[in-house]
């Protein structure tokens, strides 16, 4: 038997190449979050799990562990067969639950009395979650942050893209978000993640980042969405010391809104909904107006309106007060992919 207790520091640094993380968590334990890569092998599902724990605060300790092992012993049984079956010898599972243990010592001991060399991870879940922490409040001061500021529809997050395709270190905020950070920028049937999830995906993403090379982000509120950029994360982003700002005319900020948003020309009762919650910032009036533009089909000028009398002047406020109003201005006649791909090229070389 080979079964080996390991520190979440062990396991990030030195993970064997025919490694597989398993998350012995119910499933809505790892649907909220969990160590990137993993695959949710639950030895108790969400409604066993409530039903150890009630017998435990209404019953005792000793009647919940006895219900808890025969659910446990039969729920590995049937992982066992359904994916164990193809492993090789060579198979090396590293297995968590919440605090490293009954649940993912139960699977561990199983996979190591099989023969493979399994490890169990410390701490479990709960540690790798202090790291994510951590590491959120130090790493982002690490990096060389390159901010594009610009008003909505500039292309910010396409010249990321075109950045990256160039060569260059990006971090996509609003990728990880699944948001497009305005109260339009939901992205239909695509839920967000779950704040930790966020958090996750973007430690993950920054320890895949080079220090010494200059990373490029947007400029981002707060919030993006409903989730919280870390602190740590947004003041390193508003201490760059080379923001760029990214200005594109009113036409082609409208040219490229209307191919980012296409999806309310499908579902307009949705965007005349998302539009109401504009109605304190801008009174009924306002809104009213916007709503029966979105229903007449007129987005030109729906766009151009919303842009001009919502969007730029919040905008505008929020980038003087955080980066003033720059020298570095990338001047672009439109937001179309020739016309970032050159852009990016020249900021890349930069």
């Amino acid at each position: 038997m080979s079964l080996a207790q390991v520190t979440i520091a062990d396991a990030l640094r030195d993970p064997p190449a025919l490694e597989t993380i398993i998350d012995a968590r119910s499933p809505s334990e790892f649907a909220e979050d969990h160590l990137p890569g993993a695959v949710n092998w639950p030895v108790l599902d969400d409604a066993e799990r409530a039903e150890v724990g009630t017998t435990y605060t209404q019953v005792s300790t000793f009647e919940a562990r006895k219900r808890g092992a025969a659910l446990v012993s039969r729920n590995i049984a049937a992982l066992i067969e359904a994916h164990v079956a193809d492993r090789t010898r060579d198979w090396q599972p590293l297995v968590y639950c919440w605090r490293g243990g009954q649940r993912s010592g139960s699977l561990s001991l199983v996979l190591a009395q099989i023969g493979f060399r399994t490890r169990q991870l410390q701490g479990g879940y709960k540690a790798f979650r202090a790291r994510v922490r951590e590491d959120l409040t130090s790493a982002p001061a690490q990096f060389g942050w390159r901010v594009l500021c610009g008003r909505t529809g500039s292309g910010k997050t396409r010249l990321l893209g075109a950045l990256a395709e160039a060569g260059a270190q990006v971090l996509d905020l609003e990728g990880l978000a699944v948001h497009r950070g305005s109260v339009l920028g939901g992205l239909p049937g695509q839920p967000q993640p779950s704040q930790k999830q966020f958090e996750t995906r973007l430690w993950a993403a920054l320890r895949a980042l080079d220090p010494a090379r200059p990373v490029f982000v947007e400029s981002e509120s707060r919030r993006i969405g409903r989730l919280q950029v870390p602190d740590a994360m947004l003041a390193a982003i508003r201490e760059s010391a080379s923001p760029v700002h990214v200005a594109v005319p009113l036409a082609g900020r409208v040219e490229l809104l209307m191919q980012d948003y296409d999806y309310f020309v499908q579902d307009v009762p949705a965007l005349v909904d998302r539009l109401r919650t504009l109605t304190e910032l801008r009174g009924k009036a306002s809104v009213a107006r916007w709503q029966a533009l979105a229903e007449a089909g007129q987005w030109p000028s729906l766009l151009a309106e919303l842009m001009q009398q919502h969007y730029d002047p919040l905008y505008d406020r929020s980038t003087e007060a955080h980066f003033g109003s720059g020298t570095n201005v990338l001047h672009l006649p439109d937001a179309q992919p020739a016309t970032l791909a050159a852009a990016a090229r020249r900021l890349a070389a930069t």
